[in-house]
């Protein structure tokens, strides 16, 4: 039978919106209970979970999809287990809602106070990760947001599982299933309907590749937290520690290559030389990575691949590295304006000087100095997790936590003023 996707659509957005009418003033012990039993149930229900994960894994190596998509599928033991202490440690947070954001008196006697109160309803629409059920819900959760939640065709029956362990937290703290919708259709129809619920859905973040984030932000009536790529760089300065240098960009490529926070270029200074150069990419490519280099790359190892233009501009999500030798911090920074995403990009230096002047000059949500960015992450900030990263630069920046997740109103206190005429 053909499912009335619009009818669907209306019925799972008026239901959470009534959610996020009790979401608003639901106590952080109501809150931090729902994420508890959540965590509960994914444990209980891990070999369900797999179960359901294998079928999932099974169909999409199937379909031929890369190597790294399916990394970002696959469920085993540790990242189900990795799910469950994530709702645990998000339930650990302040609660954001009803922050005292400023508070000030005026001359007339009135009190003015900018309190964070929760965004509403919030669309998260995912490829890949069946893991962002289990984060986004509980991150907009504990902001005391409803949410709806639309995973990719390639992940429907792992979300499935996973959302039934957040529902059944729900029920356990008495608040509404609504809280945590999931969009029950692979239809990518849902997709346009969701695009278009103004006045239902308050903000929709977008996460998977380029292509859904480009649909997303051509067609979507509502507004958007997100990154269209991470084209991240990791810059080696003359005055890094090379032995830091190597184990940092080893890292930065290879630890997780599908991610968003994966480096992409590796910039190099030319005052290096060619041995520390040649020691770079040799690790890399002893580690299993494709390396696309600039002239002198090429020269510094004969596996070196030429590097096109297109090269500098390419979210590659798989062991491939572009490798370019530039003149210093300032050239570092030039390349760095010219083909970063804004995303994350990080120096590697011991010089003062140079550190600053990358870490002040170069406009990206995240900036780094020795470290890798694959810790472009929520999670690793201390956050607990995160809904997405956004590069745009209005409400949200960087990685999007629970206290991103709220807005403000200012509550005003009066003793009987009346404004003069």
């Amino acid at each position: 039978m053909t499912q009335n996707i619009p009818q669907l659509m209306k019925d799972l957005g008026a239901a959470a919106k009534a959610a996020a009418l009790v979401l608003a003033t639901a106590t952080t012990e109501a809150k931090n209970l729902a994420l508890r039993e959540a965590a509960k149930a994914i444990r209980a229900q891990a070999s369900v979970i797999q179960a359901a994960n294998e079928i999932d894994v099974v169909a999409a190596k199937a379909k031929g999809l890369t190597p790294a998509l399916i990394d970002r599928l696959v469920l085993n033991e540790d990242r189900i287990e990795s799910m469950a202490s994530g709702l645990e440690a998000i339930a650990d947070l302040a609660d954001p809602v009803g922050r005292v954001l400023a508070d000030w008196d005026r001359p007339n006697g009135l009190n003015i106070r900018r309190i964070a109160v929760p965004l509403g309803v919030i669309g998260v629409i995912y490829e890949s990760r069946p893991n962002v059920t289990a984060d986004a819900g509980a991150l907009c959760l504990k902001a005391g947001n409803a949410s709806v939640l639309r995973g990719g065709s390639e992940s429907f029956n792992s979300s499935k599982a996973i959302h039934a362990c957040l529902v059944q937290g729900l029920i356990a703290a008495n608040l509404p299933e609504a809280s945590i919708s999931r969009v029950p259709t692979m239809d990518r129809a849902a997709v346009g309907e969701m695009l278009t619920m103004v006045g239902i859905i308050d903000v929709i973040v977008p996460r998977g590749g380029k292509s859904l984030i480009e649909r997303v932000t051509a067609d979507s009536k509502v507004p958007l937290f997100k990154h269209l790529e991470g084209i991240c760089h990791t810059y080696v300065d003359r005055a890094a520690d090379i032995d830091k240098a190597r184990a940092i960009v080893v890292n930065a490529k290879m630890r997780r290559t599908g991610i968003c926070g994966a480096t992409e270029t590796l910039l190099v200074d030319e005052a290096l030389g060619a041995e520390p150069l040649k020691a770079l990419v040799g690790d890399l490519l002893a580690a299993g990575c494709e390396v696309r280099g600039d002239a002198q790359a090429c020269a510094v190892d004969s596996r070196v691949i030429s590097a096109a233009a297109q090269d500098w501009n390419t979210e590659y999500l798989d062991a491939i590295i572009s490798v370019k030798v530039v003149a210093g911090v300032d050239g570092a920074m030039a390349h760095i304006q010219a083909h970063s995403s804004g995303h994350t990009d990080a120096i590697i230096s011991e010089d003062e000087a140079a550190a600053t002047a990358f870490l002040n000059g170069v406009d990206s949500a995240i900036v780094m100095l020795n470290a890798s960015t694959q810790f472009a992450d929520g999670g690793e900030f201390g956050m607990g997790a995160e809904i997405g990263i956004s590069t745009d630069k209005m409400h949200a920046r960087g990685p999007v936590g629970v206290e991103q997740l709220t807005s403000f109103k200012y509550q005003v206190i009066g003793t009987g003023q009346t404004r003069p005429t």
